[in-house]
């Protein structure tokens, strides 16, 4: 499993390191917690041991997966529905599911149909988390600077 230190990615926060490791009494059931301490503010986040697998809990992707990431924000746009509503469901379904190559096309193609018309709250706020999730895993995958992170990604796109 996972211990104290390791760098994992929460899919629907993204990556963190766990800094602690406490027992919390709720609703009169004693569960045991991973503190996940976000590269991005000061943001914590607890989450049950016990579940871990079941929301897709995975360690961080090693820094010589960076590249082939880098190549699909470069690649040619996927073909998303014109249904603004079934293209919001088909993009949080990618970022459920931890992918960060899933990630990268979400926040790919948002940004680009961005460019062209301005996009929904909705999907502002879908590119807006995807961002953080890709963003925070590569800082921590090769330890760089937030700022030049949001800087590539921009470039890339």
């Amino acid at each position: 499993m996972f211990s104290n230190g390791d760098k994992i990615l929460y899919p629907m926060h993204g990556a963190g390191i766990i800094a602690a490791t406490c027992e919390k009494d709720i609703l009169g059931e004693t569960k045991k917690y991973f503190i996940l301490k976000m590269p991005f503010g000061d943001m914590e986040v607890m989450i049950p041991v016990d579940k871990c697998e079941d929301i897709g809990i995975r360690p961080i992707i090693e820094k010589d997966a960076i590249s082939p990431v880098f190549d699909v924000l470069k690649g040619d746009s996927t073909a998303m529905a014109s249904n603004w509503n079934r293209r919001q469901r088909e993009n949080a379904e990618k970022l459920k599911g931890g992918d960060i190559m899933d990630v990268a096309e979400v926040v790919r193609n948002l940004m680009r149909a961005d460019r062209e018309k301005p996009l929904s709250a909705g999907e502002k706020k879908i590119l807006t988390n995807a961002r953080q999730i890709l963003e925070s895993e590569l800082v921590m995958a090769g330890e760089l600077d937030p700022e030049e992170v949001k800087h590539l990604v921009e470039e890339a796109v």
